[in-house]
């Protein structure tokens, strides 16, 4: 293939991938793609940062990630699922920039830019594309407002972003006590070797996150699911949460069972043994 292929585009299997979302026919840089492909990635490729407690790196070219993702079908943090998103809009034909966000979750307290989003054109208007903020995250592409705001709900979520003050935006989820900020972002445009930096500090500073438990998330029509050390939370837009303990000892089986997460038999052993010792 020829062309400038920034977020390689080029070395992606464009069809191997489409078989792991399940999507079969043409595609092509328009909405209906656009909401296809995110609807599908989210639905095949739960959030996850096992890799992490496994003693292994976080490794971010489109080839490792594809080996990781498609052919050993898993899933990733914000990184690894916004670099293989952004590699496949790239492959197809769509005109996208790069987000870097500043986490949220309800707190005003001024967090480091460490989340990773896509800002894409499709008739004739730009989307929030976003695979991978996990438990909350979008099921598919949210146009930004032409106004101050923009609403939509998606498989019985409502999102919303709403402008700021000095061109920063803010995604929102609505709870039942009112909405609930996720992430804020501003107008500059972001590339892989950002997220490169990014992905260093929150895959190893001890204050991330991610290095000291597991955390494993997935959004669905109707149903979230997110496990964080061992405390499993089942949520659904009309009814309260649901929260449950997760031995150590069932954990690999939880994961296939309600996560799609098969590991191996060295991979579940080590696993295992990080979990039951609470690090």
């Amino acid at each position: 293939m020829t062309g400038d292929f920034t977020w390689g585009g080029a070395d992606l299997d464009l069809g191997a991938y489409l078989a792991r979302i399940g999507m079969e026919g043409p595609v092509r840089p328009d909405v209906e793609t656009l909401r296809a492909v995110h609807r599908g990635h989210v639905a095949a490729f739960p959030f996850e940062n096992l890799e992490i407690l496994l003693g292994r790196p976080i490794l971010l070219d489109v080839k490792s990630l594809q080996d990781k993702m498609v052919a050993q079908r898993r899933g990733g943090y914000c990184y690894e699922q916004n670099l293989l998103f952004a590699a496949v809009l790239e492959r197809i034909g769509f005109s996208f920039t790069g987000i870097g966000a500043r986490i949220r979750m309800g707190s005003e307290k001024l967090r480091p830019v460490t989340h990773m989003a896509l800002k894409a054109e499709a008739g004739g208007e730009q989307w929030l594309c976003d695979v991978g903020f996990g438990g909350e995250g979008l099921l598919e592409p949210l146009p930004f407002p032409d106004g101050a705001r923009v609403q939509e709900q998606q498989g019985g979520w409502t999102f919303g972003i709403e402008r700021e003050r000095e061109g920063v935006q803010v995604l929102r989820s609505l709870h039942p006590e009112g909405w609930f900020d996720l992430y804020a972002f501003g107008p500059e445009e972001r590339v892989p070797v950002d997220y490169a930096v990014m992905n260093h500090y929150i895959s190893t500073h001890p204050h991330s996150p991610f290095v000291s438990r597991v955390v494993v998330q997935q959004t669905e029509p109707g149903i979230r699911r997110s496990l964080v050390g061992s405390m499993l939370v089942t949520a659904r837009p009309d009814g309260p949460e649901e929260q449950r303990e997760v031995r150590a000892a069932e954990l690999v089986r939880l994961l296939a069972r309600e996560f799609r997460i098969e590991l191996g038999e060295a991979d579940a052993a080590l696993l295992g043994r990080v979990q039951s010792s609470g690090t």
